[in-house]
């Protein structure tokens, strides 16, 4: 089976995603590993792909999206990344793949992913949920429970599809409804891709729910899951061999909720310590952090997220402005300054 396995980032991400490829180069040499960047390089940044552990690399505005930067505009950093996710696998199901893994890029293997290619012989759409085991204290339900419920019952920091039947069918819905909804607004609703995600097994055939709990460890389900590390190295998560861990909120939060669930499973900290060594390592001090090519106007000035939000909902403004990231007379921030609402 000729696999495509791709992930979505920004430049300020990539020392993330050079984690992600090398554990994916070092457990499945045999796949092709595609970058998605929705970014520019920054200045001073030498950025040369070939010297990067993936294969290919495609620009977000290379996706063919009509009237792109128009349409990215009016999203976020988060928004904007996930949206694109959609278009990738639809386009990628005309490739010459059999199928298509999505991984996010704070994720990294720990093991090769075969169950999940066996899996793909007989389905043609697999979704991890963020719960596999019910929580029974109160605090966790509220903390993990309750934002499943709000953001989606399943992660999409990971998903694959099998590039024909039931998969390129879904592969084309997903694209149709990221181009247009994909946007983080819980009170409608709507939560990037995961909320829609939550129709997939009534809308489809073919689905597989992982249930195995190997796969997307994450703070969300710690406190449902128990990690052993042998004499040899091998790592279990509740009896099953750890597959690929979902890294997310490196940093002050992910530490919070890592400490709360975990507790004394020390071998987690382990793991978390490894992964922070590698995230050093792969740094380049010359990438800004939190940099993001489309977070500002062409003067510099950051976008407010009201104003993409705005903009996206007026097809008035849209038409008057079709580059609103411009500056000057007649731009859509001079627009927004004489509301009395500018950058």
């Amino acid at each position: 089976m000729r696999v495509l396995c791709y992930s979505s980032f920004t430049f300020s991400y990539l020392n993330r995603a050079r984690v992600l490829f090398q554990s994916v180069r070092r457990h499945h040499p045999e796949w092709e590993l595609a970058a998605l960047i929705t970014d520019t390089p920054p200045a001073g940044f030498a950025f040369d792909p070939a010297r990067e552990p993936f294969d290919r690399l495609v620009y977000a505005e290379d996706l063919g999206i009509p009237d792109f930067r128009a349409w990215l505009f009016g999203h976020d950093v988060v928004e904007a990344c996930t949206a694109v996710k959609g278009p990738f696998i639809h386009q990628a199901c005309t490739e010459d793949y059999d199928a298509v893994v999505y991984l996010d890029p704070d994720t990294a293997l720990f093991a090769r992913l075969d169950p999940l290619v066996e899996h793909l012989r007989t389905h043609d759409i697999l979704l991890t949920p963020h719960l596999v085991d019910p929580n029974v204290d109160d605090a966790a339900i509220r903390d993990n429970d309750m934002s499943a419920s709000r953001t989606g019952i399943f992660n999409l920091g990971f998903v694959a599809i099998r590039t024909s039947g039931e998969g390129a069918r879904f592969a084309r819905w997903w694209n149709d409804r990221l181009l247009a909804y994909c946007y983080d607004d819980i009170p409608n609703g709507i939560f990037v891709d995961q909320r829609w995600c939550d129709h997939v097994p009534a809308l489809f055939d073919k689905v597989k729910v992982v249930r195995d709990p190997g796969y997307n460890v994450a703070s969300w389900n710690l406190s449902t899951r128990f990690l052993e590390i042998d004499k040899a190295g091998a790592i279990t998560v509740n009896g099953s061999p750890l597959r690929f861990w979902h890294f997310t909120k490196l940093g002050p939060t992910g530490d919070t909720m890592t400490k709360r669930y975990a507790g004394d499973n020390y071998p987690v900290y382990e793991i978390w310590n490894w992964y922070k060594r590698q995230i050093e390592a792969a740094t380049d001090p010359t990438i800004p952090e939190r940099w993001w090519a489309y977070g500002a106007y062409e003067d510099g000035a950051p976008i407010d997220k009201a104003h993409r939000r705005l903009y996206r909902e007026r097809e008035d403004l849209r038409a008057a402005f079709p580059d609103p990231f411009a500056v000057g007379d007649h731009s859509f921030v001079a627009w927004l300054a004489a509301q009395g609402a500018g950058a």
